[in-house]
C-alpha cells in the first residue's frame, strides 16, 4: 500500500502508470501524424447521491470483471505543521476492518473473487482500489461503505497504535534506512517554505507520527473520510442502471461530513539557488536539481513533462545521451515532472560513474538546458516525445484499473471525467518554440534546489558555488 512509487521510490506524485494485455473496442491507434490522431472516446454515467457521493460508472464489457476506485479527496496537504502523516495512517487503518467486516477480512474476501485490495496516498488524495469478477460487486460496495460509515465504531486506540507502528517503520525502510531515501524529504523542505502544504513528506514526521492522539486521529477522519468529499468511479462488466441503483443502496444512508474547504496555497517563488549537501550510506554520488512548477493541466504544466522527456525520456534523450553514452560520466539520469493540484515540481536526477564528480554532471546538465533555452527543439524531436506520450497514454487505458483511476484524477483535478482528449490535446498543440520558451521560464537557476548526496567521509564541502550551502545529516527517529 501507498509508498511505492517512481523510479527512486519517489513517494506518492508519480504518476499512475499500468501496461497489460490489448483491449478491444477502447480506442484506437497512434497515427503517423499527430493531427490525425484518432479521438479518445470513455463513455460514462455521473450522478451524486443526497449525501453528496459523486459516482463516475464506465461500461467495459471486453472482460468479466469490474474495478472499483473510491478517491477520498484528502491527502497530506491537508494536514497541519505538527500533525502530519494522518492521511496515510488512515490509508493503513481502512485496511483493518470495520464494524461489521472483522480484522483481517477485507483481503481475506476480496482475494476469494480474484481481487486484490490497495490503497495509496499523495499530496492531494488517497484512494481504494480493487478489480474483481463482476458478480462481487455487492461485495465490493459493502466494504467500501462499510469502512466509510462504519470504521470509528471498530477503531480503537490499540488499534490506532498498531498501525502506527506500521507506519513508522515504512517510513524508516523508505527514507531512513534506505539508499538516498531522505532526498524527497528534503527537496520538499526547501522547495516549499514551511507553513505551505507541500512543505512536509506525505508519509509524515516520525515526532508527529508519535505525538498524535488518539482524539487526533478521529476528528481527522470525521472531517474528511466523508460522502461528500469521496468520488467512486466504477469500471467495467456493468449493467449501468443496476450498479447505479446498488451504489445507492450501500451509500445512501451514510450522512455526509462537513463541508472540506478546498485547498489554497501561494506559489512559492525562489529568490536565489538554494544548494544542499546530505552525506548519506551510498557508493555513488547523486544529484538532484528541483523546481516548483505550474500546477495540473495550468498553462505550462504539460511544456514541463514535455522538457522532461526531451531532456532524459529514453536514451535517444539529450541528457542520456550525453552523461551517459557521450560524456560517459553518469551511471544514469532522469528528469520528470510530478504533478499536484497547487504546484508541481521538476527533477533532474543524475547519478555519477565512478570517478567522476556531481560539479562535471551540474555543469554538463546545465549547458543541455542552456542549449534547449536558446534553440527550440526541431519539429521531428518534439514529434518524437508527443507521439510516445500519446503511446504510452493509450496502452494505460487498456486496463481497467488505470482508465477508473484516470476517471477519478480528471474529476479531481480538471473538474470533469471526460478529459481524455483535452489532456492529449495539450500536448499535440505544443511548438518548439513553446518548449524553449518554457525552459527559460520554468528552469531558472535562481529558482532551483540542487542536492546533493555523497558518500559518508566525503569532503562535502568541496562543492563548488556561489550559493549558500546547507548541510544535511539523514534525520532518524
Amino acid at each position: 500500500m501507498g509508498e511505492t512509487y517512481g523510479l527512486f521510490a519517489f513517494p506518492h506524485h508519480a504518476p499512475y502508470v499500468m501496461k497489460t494485455r490489448s483491449v478491444a473496442l477502447l480506442v484506437l491507434c497512434l497515427t503517423a501524424g499527430v493531427a490525425e490522431a484518432q479521438k479518445v472516446e470513455v463513455p460514462f454515467r455521473q450522478f451524486t447521491l443526497d449525501n453528496g457521493l459523486t459516482v463516475i460508472l464506465h461500461r467495459d464489457p471486453s472482460t468479466p470483471l469490474i474495478n472499483s476506485n473510491l478517491w477520498y479527496h484528502v491527502g497530506s496537504a491537508f494536514e497541519k505543521p505538527r500533525r502530519t502523516g494522518f492521511a496515510h495512517l488512515f490509508e493503513h487503518i481502512m485496511f483493518e476492518g470495520s464494524t461489521h467486516v472483522p480484522e483481517g477480512k477485507i483481503d481475506e474476501w476480496f482475494e476469494e473473487v480474484g481481487g486484490s485490495p490497495n490503497g495509496s496516498t499523495n499530496t492531494d488524495r488517497t484512494n481504494y482500489m480493487q478489480t474483481f469478477s463482476r458478480n462481487a460487486l455487492d461485495l465490493a460496495l459493502f466494504i467500501e461503505s462499510d469502512r466509510m460509515g462504519f470504521l470509528l465504531e471498530a477503531m480503537s486506540p490499540a488499534s490506532v497504535d498498531g498501525q502506527r507502528d506500521v507506519v513508522k517503520n515504512e517510513r524508516r525502510q523508505s527514507y531512513e534506512n534506505r539508499p538516498y531515501g531522505m532526498a524527497w524529504q528534503v527537496l520538499g523542505e526547501h522547495l516549499f517554505p514551511p507553513e505551505h502544504p507541500y512543505h512536509w513528506p506525505v508519509i509524515g514526521y516520525m515526532e508527529d507520527l508519535s505525538a498524535a492522539s488518539y482524539d487526533d486521529v478521529v476528528s481527522f477522519f470525521k472531517s474528511y473520510y466523508t460522502p461528500n468529499n469521496a468520488t467512486l468511479v466504477l469500471a467495467g462488466d456493468l449493467d449501468l442502471d443496476e450498479a447505479q441503483a446498488r451504489v445507492a443502496y450501500w451509500f445512501g444512508a451514510i450522512p455526509a461530513g462537513p463541508a472540506v474547504a478546498p485547498l489554497q496555497a501561494p506559489r512559492p517563488m525562489r529568490d536565489q539557488e538554494a544548494r544542499i549537501v546530505m552525506e548519506d550510506r551510498v557508493q555513488l554520488p547523486r544529484l538532484y536539481m528541483a523546481w516548483v512548477t505550474p500546477p495540473a493541466f495550468a498553462p505550462g504544466n504539460v511544456e514541463a513533462d514535455v522538457l522532461g522527456e526531451l531532456l532524459a525520456g529514453g536514451k535517444n534523450a539529450r541528457l542520456y545521451k550525453r552523461l551517459v553514452y557521450e560524456m560517459q560520466i553518469a551511471q544514469d539520469v532522469f528528469a520528470f515532472q510530478n504533478t499536484g493540484a497547487l504546484a508541481s515540481q521538476f527533477f533532474i536526477v543524475a547519478t555519477a560513474r565512478k570517478g567522476h564528480t556531481l560539479d562535471e554532471l551540474r555543469t554538463a546538465i546545465d549547458a543541455e538546458i542552456a542549449t534547449l533555452m536558446e534553440s527550440p527543439p526541431a519539429e521531428r524531436e518534439l514529434l518524437r516525445v508527443v507521439n510516445q506520450t500519446e503511446t504510452a497514454f493509450l496502452e494505460q487505458l487498456e486496463q481497467l484499473s488505470a482508465k477508473a483511476n484516470q476517471l477519478n484524477e480528471y474529476f479531481y483535478y480538471a473538474g470533469n471525467p471526460d478529459y481524455f482528449n483535452e489532456d492529449l490535446g495539450r500536448y499535440r498543440a505544443l511548438s518548439p518554440a513553446d518548449v524553449s520558451t518554457a525552459a527559460r521560464r520554468l528552469l531558472r537557476p535562481g529558482d532551483r534546489v540542487l542536492l546533493s548526496i555523497v558518500p559518508g567521509g566525503m569532503n562535502i564541502m568541496a562543492v563548488p558555488g556561489s550559493a549558500p550551502v546547507f548541510v544535511v545529516s539523514p534525520a532518524g527517529e
